[in-house]
């Protein structure tokens, strides 16, 4: 196929990836792309959130499928204007991106669903947020109602800072002030055709930016992939998997058809297991990043027919996907500064040698190259991955090509999956 790919992250580097690795070669393009893309699809100098030059270029290249890999592409309407002209597309239009465009949208959806989420309360001035902080109690949970790249959420006891976090995005519309749910998260993807579910495999991903969980909410700083712990609470991840289709991803999907806005594309769960059973912290409408880079690599089914079939509305005919046994671990190296004020234009080296360890192979997210040498574009600049037959395998490999890579201010967190490494 000829497959155009909009975004320029490691998330769609990890997309570009898993369609390279097919046994049929597809002619791959990507806009805008990075350079670690580069090396693996034609890069194409596009706008990726304009509805009418995303359609032209597709047109003109004779694009069997288009898949978009972030949020902004999808909330400016880029999916409307593919499937207008017949377009195969990857990717829910922009009143179905809602889900993830508005967290009132998708607790509306939730609530109509009958899906399981916390407490929450829409406020619009300061003194509706002070009012909803003491009405939930603390540990206060404060999200921007609109994108926010993964970083308009704060959670804190302090007070203060929560208000200070409101007043910060209340200038750009409403935030929502949510009850604090406690216990481990899980992100969850599932391909949808507006009609029908599949699911991948789960993952788990790391927000903060310091070991132990400690500093502010990023994007995300590393993953793994699977989670072995589902076992002793559901009894394996089969049956996690098979629970939330049911009682979660199942309802919102025929929810969104029933009310004219069907959602095809990547319904990501963002989910807590709490005492009371699995509840929803947050829906998007795209691969997860860092996620995708530790679950496409472990898929085993060709994922350009999983696309395409999502996007013709033809799930009903592929079996749910299946995933090697191999474990995988991802972690960002992060610019200095980053998430606040990252420091960019810092060159990158010693990507060949982390490369030739074993199993290992980096996504790009942040990159260009700039007379010849590669530097940092970004607060989030890439993405060592690794797979293994065993977590302490993979996480060595992934640490060990790390630590061959020279990033000036350059900063990660060591405790990437640690947790999980077998005694």
């Amino acid at each position: 196929m000829r497959i155009l790919v909009l975004g320029s992250g490691a998330r769609e580097h990890a997309i570009i990836l898993a369609l390279r690795s097919e046994e049929v070669s597809h002619a791959i393009y990507a806009a805008p792309g990075n350079a670690g893309i580069a090396r693996d699809a034609h890069v194409v100098d596009l706008d990726a959130n304009d509805p009418v030059a995303v359609t032209e270029f597709a047109k003109a290249e004779a694009i069997d499928l288009v898949v978009i890999g972030p949020e902004a592409p999808l909330v400016a309407g880029v999916a409307d204007a593919l499937r207008e002209r017949g377009i195969p597309v990857f990717g829910p239009g922009k009143a179905a991106a809602q889900l993830e465009g508005s967290k009132t949208y998708a607790k509306r959806i939730m609530d109509a669903a009958g899906v399981p989420t916390g407490r929450a309360v829409r406020a619009h001035d300061l003194a509706g947020v002070a009012a909803a902080l003491d009405e939930l109690g603390a540990p206060h949970v404060v999200k921007a109602d609109g994108l926010a790249a993964g970083k308009g959420v704060i959670v804190t006891s302090d007070r203060a800072a929560a208000l200070a976090h409101a007043e910060t995005y209340l200038p750009t519309g409403p935030v929502l002030i949510e009850e604090f749910l406690a216990g481990p998260e899980v992100s969850l993807f599932f391909l949808s055709d507006g009609d029908r579910v599949l699911p991948l495999s789960p993952a788990q991903d790391f927000k903060r930016l310091r070991d132990g969980d400690e500093g502010p909410n990023t994007g995300g700083m590393g993953a793994y992939s699977p989670l072995p712990w589902l076992l002793e609470r559901f009894g394996g991840e089969e049956e996690f998997v098979d629970h939330v289709t049911r009682e979660i991803a199942e309802p919102v999907i025929r929810q969104m058809d029933a009310e004219g806005t069907p959602f095809i594309g990547l319904l990501y769960a963002g989910l807590i297991l709490t005492e009371a059973g699995v509840k929803v912290i947050e829906f998007n409408a795209r691969f997860g990043d860092p996620e995708t880079q530790v679950v496409l690599p472990r898929l085993v089914d060709p994922l350009s027919t999983l696309l395409m079939a999502a996007a013709s509305g033809t799930l009903e005919d592929q079996p749910r996907p299946a995933f090697a046994e191999a474990t995988a671990v991802t972690v960002v190296l992060a610019s200095e500064g980053y998430p606040e004020a990252p420091i960019t234009g810092r060159p990158l080296t010693g990507l060949d040698e982390a490369e030739e360890v074993d199993a290992v192979h980096v996504a790009h997210a942040a990159t260009a190259l700039h007379d010849g040498r590669l530097v940092a574009t970004g607060g989030r600049v890439l993405n060592v991955v690794a797979l293994g037959t065993t977590f302490r395998e993979a996480r060595t490999a992934a640490y060990e090509a790390l630590s061959r890579i020279e990033l000036e201010g350059g900063q990660y967190r060591t405790d990437i999956a640690a947790r999980v490494v077998e005694d």
